[in-house]
């Protein structure tokens, strides 16, 4: 049984499987081996979704503002940028990657490319700073 307390550094561990998989997905795409892209980014996708579960579950039993950041100085400000820019686009990229994933599944794949171009460096962005944050949170 996971407790409460493993749950961040299992989260960290969901976004880094993310950033690898999403990271192997564009590189597959751009070999064009198509079936190993899809893989990787249905895996991308099954990480993250396990990773906003275990996320939530963990925000609902523990009280907001309960672990701090003990940086100071510029540290201090690097981390709430960070933290800022990684909340907000994080909000976005949940509907991003379901309408690209959609359009890839419904073979729409002119659509899907559009879509795709803004949807990977912003889902490669939120999965990285999803790792930087637990690290400049808890192992700092």
């Amino acid at each position: 049984m996971i407790s409460v307390s493993d749950l961040p550094a299992l989260n960290a561990t969901l976004n880094a499987t993310s950033t690898v998989l999403l990271a192997l997905g564009f590189y597959f795409v751009r070999r064009r081996e198509l079936a190993a892209h899809k893989r990787c980014m249905l895996g991308a996708f099954a990480a993250s979704t396990l990773f906003l579960t275990s996320y939530l579950a963990y925000h609902f039993q523990v009280p907001p503002g309960s672990v701090r950041f003990a940086g100071t100085g510029w540290l201090r400000g690097l981390y709430y940028v960070i933290l800022l820019t990684h909340i907000t686009l994080a909000a976005a990229i949940l509907p991003l990657a379901l309408i690209t994933l959609s359009r890839a599944l419904k073979q729409r794949f002119d659509k899907h490319r559009r879509i795709a171009r803004w949807t990977l460096p912003l889902w490669l962005y939120v999965s990285v700073t999803g790792v930087v944050i637990y690290w400049m949170l808890y192992r700092l």
